[in-house]
């Protein structure tokens, strides 16, 4: 079991960046697969990215390639969501997410959630 935190949210125009960051409990933060979706109000929920316990291999959703970076710093048990030319549509609540044994996707998510940040891009 793991414990995660989203921080990073807030409000920016159109064009603007944030990071989001995910800290996890534990010192089996290493052995996880992690990943970061999105829902606004009235929405599904939607996959946003994803990476594999060490960090070589990375999946975004296609709303999201090209201007999203997720990235993992094992050591400090943290994983990150770099957002760059945020679009009103990025505007949801983005959600931390973690598996032992699979990378979470689409269909699978993991069975691990954090309690969500809340992003906000204006026009």
């Amino acid at each position: 079991q793991v414990q995660l935190v989203e921080s990073g949210g807030g409000m920016v125009q159109s064009g603007g960046s944030l990071r989001l960051s995910c800290a996890a409990d534990g010192r089996t933060f290493s052995n996880y697969a992690m990943g970061w979706f999105r829902q606004a109000p009235g929405k599904r929920r939607e996959f946003v990215a994803a990476v594999n316990p060490s960090g070589s291999m990375t999946y975004y959703g296609d709303p999201v390639k090209g201007r999203f970076t997720i990235s993992r710093d094992n050591a400090k048990n943290t994983l990150y969501l770099q957002m760059n030319s945020l679009k009103p549509d990025d505007t949801a609540v983005y959600y931390c997410n973690a598996d032992l044994y699979n990378v979470p996707s689409t269909l699978l998510p993991g069975a691990y959630w954090g309690q969500g940040t809340q992003v906000t891009v204006s026009s």
